[in-house]
């Protein structure tokens, strides 16, 4: 029997909406606002007032950021360490985390105290340098990858959802006569997509942004540079050219220049493709959040 709204019920959901679209309102409008001082003329920025749309439209910010012609070479091996590094650190991740969710391994107890540690104690920059450097990872494009290749904070919340599944689905893979990566990949990984997709999100932002690794280990190697280095190196080059009337582009084009809005463009630039992948996983990754959570 449907029960009848009273005005308590009215005022909730008045309330909630408005909430919400406050909520979404704060949420958007920094990312508007940062899409109109990108196309807004740099001279014209210096005069304030830019909110939601470009007083004076101009897409030289984004010709500024696309004359680097490292970018393009860089923007190639930002994808491939994002693909690569994504694969190989949510597999290998999936592994780790089986292992730890199985009560049969005697020694599951221990790893999980010793990865738990890492989280709070880590050697430091300098040892980690050492190490990489002894590795002979320097200038090297697996640099980029197996030094942040498993992260204890995406184990423990894979672990946790694995450790929710029924029992009855790894047994029964055993009577059928499955060894432990037919159970992981043909049963296991199909039925934990939430997760999968959560952890593949965090690990591929996590490689889409980096740069310091890139600005550490292979600087002097321009056929490694990746995206956000080449970016990072064009804002600090208009911040350089805007401080001075002698660069070597002309009088005319550093009057133009503003790191305000060549960072708003570079902003836009980095955003955007993530923007485009995450409709793809937000489904999942909101189940899997919450399930893992709950688990906790």
């Amino acid at each position: 029997m449907l029960r009848h709204r009273t005005f308590s019920d009215y005022l909730f959901s008045i309330f909630n909406y408005v909430f919400l679209a406050v909520l979404g309102f704060c949420t958007i409008f920094p990312f508007i606002h940062l899409l109109a001082i990108s196309f807004n003329e740099p001279l014209d920025l210096i005069k304030g007032g830019v909110t939601w749309f470009p007083r004076k439209f101009s897409t030289f910010n984004y010709e500024y950021v696309f004359s680097n012609k490292n970018l393009y070479m860089a923007v190639v091996i930002s994808i491939t360490r994002t693909v690569v590094g994504t694969l190989l650190g949510v597999v290998c991740t999936a592994m780790i985390a089986f292992a730890l969710s199985r009560k049969e391994f005697i020694f599951r107890k221990s790893f999980n105290v010793f990865f738990v540690l890492t989280l709070y104690v880590n050697g430091g920059l300098i040892p980690t340098y050492l190490l990489i450097k002894n590795l002979g990872l320097m200038n090297h494009f697996w640099v980029y990858i197996l030094p942040v290749l498993v992260s204890v904070y995406n184990v423990i919340i894979m672990r946790s959802y694995f450790e929710q599944l029924p029992e009855g689905v790894v047994e029964s893979t055993r009577i059928d006569g499955a060894n432990e990566f037919q159970t992981l990949f043909l049963v296991i990984i199909p039925i934990s997509l939430p997760v999968i997709a959560t952890i593949t999100l965090f690990v591929g932002v996590q490689h889409w942004n980096s740069w310091f690794d890139n600005y550490l280990y292979t600087s002097r190697d321009q056929g490694l540079s990746l995206m956000q280095y080449e970016l990072m190196k064009v804002l600090l080059q208009s911040v350089s050219q805007s401080a001075t009337t002698t660069a070597q582009i002309g009088a005319n084009n550093v009057a133009k220049l503003s790191p305000q809005s060549i960072r708003a463009a570079l902003t836009i630039v980095v955003t955007l493709p993530i923007l485009f992948v995450y409709p793809f996983l937000q489904k999942y990754f909101v189940k899997g959040m919450t399930i893992a959570a709950m688990k906790e």
